[in-house]
Parts: structure tokens; sequence; C-alpha cells
């Protein structure tokens, strides 16, 4: 038994690992457009975790665990010094400016020579095990649990159902709105530092505008409005490339359709969690009435 253990931990550890921290960048970006903010800035914040961290362990020596708290810390600093002017704006205009603002952070990292410049970083340490993943996972999601029960969590939906009603009703929409957005940039940060000590390489160009996309897919995909879509739509879509090896050059395209054809019919995505609420039976009055 233990054996075959060893034999499947060693031959799929890439893809396990690769499914909790998609997880865990698909839960990040749900933070975000529970607030209803359409931001495209959290592949960025994964790259300035993944650079922080292995830079810490490398060129510093500090522990693992260490790197884990500043890789979470930098990007939110850096997510409250960006979000207080670009969070005044909202829908396609937010994510044009977010998605600059990943941008120009890939440009300057490319002209750092101290952390590789365009060639990136190599060589880092693989410390990143089961139970570092695993731990970020379920503390994340723990994390999102409470505060969706809280009422920061219906002040988010508040404020993504109705800003304007939201500032009526006495929410300060700007503070919530930066929470919302520095909690997803530390968690995407978290992930990125992650992913890059037991990937051993990272570079500029893995924190691009594909990434950005792909990030808010798998949230979308899985469905956003639940703890448990986003989760699935990570360990879907990083499932769904090996499942299609066989497809060779038609593997994009497959990807593509199932995409669209879940766009197309579960809007809310494969996990809305709206099945699991059931109706209250209806009980009939004297007169004959139902109430619910």
């Amino acid at each position: 038994m233990l054996e075959w253990l060893d034999t499947f931990w060693s031959t799929y550890n890439t893809l396990i690992l690769s499914i909790g921290i998609n997880s865990l960048l698909a839960l990040s970006i749900a933070l975000t457009l529970s607030c209803g903010l359409l931001s495209l800035a959290n592949a960025a914040f994964m790259g300035i975790g993944a650079y922080t961290a292995a830079t810490l362990t490398m060129q510093f020596q500090w522990p693992f665990e260490l790197t884990l708290i500043m890789s979470i810390l930098t990007p939110v600093i850096v997510a409250l010094i960006i979000g207080i002017p670009t969070l005044r704006l909202s829908g396609v205009y937010l994510a044009m400016a977010t998605l600059g603002f990943g941008e120009v952070l890939r440009v300057v990292i490319m002209n750092i020579e101290f952390i590789g410049g365009p060639m990136g970083l190599n060589g880092i340490p693989n410390i990143t095990t089961f139970w570092h993943v695993f731990i970020a996972l379920g503390g994340v999601v723990y994390l999102l649990w409470r505060l969706r029960a809280s009422k920061v969590g219906r002040a988010f939906e508040a404020i993504r159902a109705d800003e304007v009603a939201a500032t009526l009703m006495g929410i300060p929409v700007m503070q919530f709105k930066l929470l919302a957005f520095t909690l997803g940039a530390g968690i995407a940060g978290l992930a990125g530092a992650l992913n890059a000590h037991f990937t051993y390489t990272i570079g500029p160009n893995s924190y691009a505008f594909e990434n950005a996309v792909e990030i808010l897919t798998m949230a979308v995909f899985g469905g956003a409005n639940s703890l448990l879509g986003p989760i699935l739509g990570g360990t879907l879509l990083t499932l769904l490339p090996e499942l299609l090896r066989g497809f060779k050059e038609y593997r994009l395209a497959v990807n593509g359709l199932v995409l669209i054809f879940v766009v197309l019919y579960l809007p809310n995505g494969l996990w809305s969690g709206q099945f699991l609420r059931m109706k209250k039976p209806s009980r009939q009055n004297k007169d004959g009435q139902q109430h619910v």
C-alpha cells in the first residue's frame, strides 16, 4: 500500500500541487468578484508573491514560513497603493486599469537584473509540500467562509447588487472594496510563493495577460458565487489539459468549446450552490391559500 502511494505521489505530485494552487488563485479572484470588482490584477499579485518569496529564500536565506508571510504582505501593500485610485472605476474600466498594472509590473520586472531580468529566477529550492498547500487552502476556505457569514460578507453582497443603494444604506463602499481587493491580493501572493517553490523557476511572462484571464476563467467556470465553485473550476481546468492530451493540437480547441458550453448553458458556473437551498414546504390556511 505504501509503495503504491509513493508511486502515485511521485507520478502525480506536480498535478496535485497545481490543483491546490490554482484553487487558491480562483478563490482570490472570487473574493473580489463577490464585491462586484472585475479585477485582472491577480496574476500580477501572484507574481509579486512569487518573486518576493523566491528572492528572500535564494538571496537572503530566510526561513520558508517567513517568506510565505512576506509573500502575503507585499502584494497587500501594493494593492493598497494602487487600489485607492483605481477602485473608483468599475466594470470594464477597472479591468483595463488592473490589466495595465499587470503589464507595467511585468516590464519593470524584466528590467531588474537583481531578480533575474527577462530570464527570471532559476534553481528556486523545492520546499513546497502537500501539507503547505493543504493547510493554505484549508485556511483560506475557512477565512472566506467566516467572512461570508459576517457583516463584511453581507456588505460585499450589497455592494455587488447595487453600489448606489449600499451607499445610501450607510455602507462605506470604498473601504469594503479596498478590503476585498487587498485580501484577494494576499491570497494570490501566497499562491505565487507556493508555486515558485515547487516549479524551480519563475519568469515575468508567467504572470502575463493570459494568466490573468485563466484565473478569472477558473472562478467563473466553477461558479464564483460559492466557495466550492472556484475550487471545482481550478481542479477541472488543471486536469483538462491532461485529460485532453490525446487530442494533441486540438486540445486548446476542445478546451474552448467546453468553456463556451458552460458559459452558454451554466451562466452561474458548474457549482452555484443554489440546488442546495431546499424550498420550504408550503402550507395552506383555512381559506385554501398557500404560504411559504
